[in-house]
């Protein structure tokens, strides 16, 4: 009886927890999405973050991403019951009759693309049908999705996977030190009259030259060198499906390249004021930092403002100081 009371008490406990403390609710669901990306890696010897990032990829692609699923990774219904298998039955060998992709991942004998455990299971022997090496699991992707960006997002986000060894990383930077000076205001969608009418795809942080510039986000190095519009850029690809450019640079730090892993806070070099011309044009403007973002939603990329993630990284940066 005390038994009963103690397990129905703690129970309570941990619901007034995850309802009053969304953090509780938070760790959790990235606990249960690592058991099952690292059950999966034993069962099919695939390392467990290719799971992780193509089911980041595929949660961060939506409008709103949905936290509280766990595995967000989809299949079409004749990729996963097969051509012809109008019955759309939880059965495997009859799956499998239509050369369908769904499999049992749970030893429930049943196939089901709502089970996070035989999705993972799935996707997982879908890439065993390559081979299970990094060029292997690449083919893989991109037969699955049919689209070169994906599939390098994917890639770039299992990068930062490995080398961290976490999935839960929501760390931000602000793009310039925040120990120098500088000013900005919200100047996207502003026009711009060099190499034709355009608009300001970013937001202009005015600083003096060579004040370091950082690294907003966790991502990988996947652009840089000279620009005709931005001089010396680099732009990263982070793990959430964004594309970070910064622009006018007036250099880049030592071991900064292409396919570097970067965190929050990692300096890439420093402001400049270079572009407008061919390579070593300089001193067109102000120096300052020409930060924008790009969203990708697995069909098209675009920008967007970024001044009201400036503002938030800024108070977070200021916060550490």
């Amino acid at each position: 009886m005390y038994a009963k009371r103690f397990f129905t008490g703690s129970f309570i406990l941990l619901l007034f927890l995850l309802i009053k403390n969304p953090i509780y609710a938070e760790d959790n669901i990235y606990e249960q999405r690592m058991a099952l990306f690292k059950k999966t890696e034993a069962l099919t010897q695939i390392p467990w973050y290719y799971f992780a990032a193509m089911d980041n990829y595929e949660r961060n692609k939506k409008q709103h991403a949905n936290d509280e699923k766990i595995i967000s990774i989809e299949f079409s219904p004749e990729l996963w019951y097969g051509l012809g298998n109008a019955s759309m039955i939880n059965d495997e060998l009859l799956i499998d009759f239509f050369h369908g992709q769904g499999r049992d991942g749970n030893g429930d004998q049943k196939a089901d693309p709502n089970n996070p455990e035989d999705v993972l299971y799935t996707i997982a022997n879908y890439m065993l049908q390559y081979g299970q090496t990094k060029e292997d699991i690449k083919i893989a992707l991109w037969n699955f999705y049919n689209r070169d960006l994906s599939v390098q997002t994917i890639m770039n986000t299992a990068k930062v996977f490995q080398t961290y060894q976490e999935i839960n990383l929501t760390d931000r930077d602000f793009p310039v030190d925040t120990s120098y000076n500088y000013s900005y205001r919200s100047t996207w969608g502003d026009r711009r009259g060099f190499g034709g009418l355009r608009i300001h795809e970013g937001t202009d942080i005015f600083a003096d030259y060579g004040t370091p510039v950082k690294s907003t986000t966790y991502g990988v190095i996947e652009m840089m060198g000279w620009n005709l519009y931005g001089g010396w850029r680099i732009g990263i690809r982070d793990i959430y499906n964004i594309y970070h450019y910064y622009a006018h640079m007036s250099g880049y730090k030592e071991d900064i390249q292409v396919g570097k892993v970067v965190k929050p806070g990692d300096v890439l070099g420093s402001v400049g004021s270079t572009g407008y011309g061919p390579p070593g044009t300089s001193g067109k403007f102000p120096p300052h930092l020409h930060y924008g973002m790009y969203k990708d939603n697995g069909h098209s990329e675009w920008s967007f403002d970024p001044y009201p993630y400036l503002k938030k990284w800024e108070r977070m940066a200021k916060q550490k100081e």
